[in-house]
């Protein structure tokens, strides 16, 4: 699969933001996605779940952080 996915350009694959901004269009509303990477797909490499939970709550602050700034 990531052989096929790669012979056309593709360098990630992440699901729910497609629908999240399919539905912010749909609405007129504002969307954001910040996304951490956790797997690399041509190596297998994946990051273990305590790292994982780390970065993704490191992320979250981001956000949160962002969307206050920016309220």
């Amino acid at each position: 699969l990531y052989e096929a996915l790669a012979g056309h350009g593709v360098l990630a694959v992440e699901m729910e933001t497609a629908a999240l901004y399919t539905i912010a269009a749909q609405f007129g509303a504002r969307a954001l996605t910040i996304l951490t990477v956790s797997d690399v797909i041509s190596t297998a490499e994946h990051m273990p779940a305590v790292d994982r939970e780390r970065s993704f709550a490191q992320m979250a602050e981001i956000a949160l952080d962002t969307v206050v700034d920016t309220g």
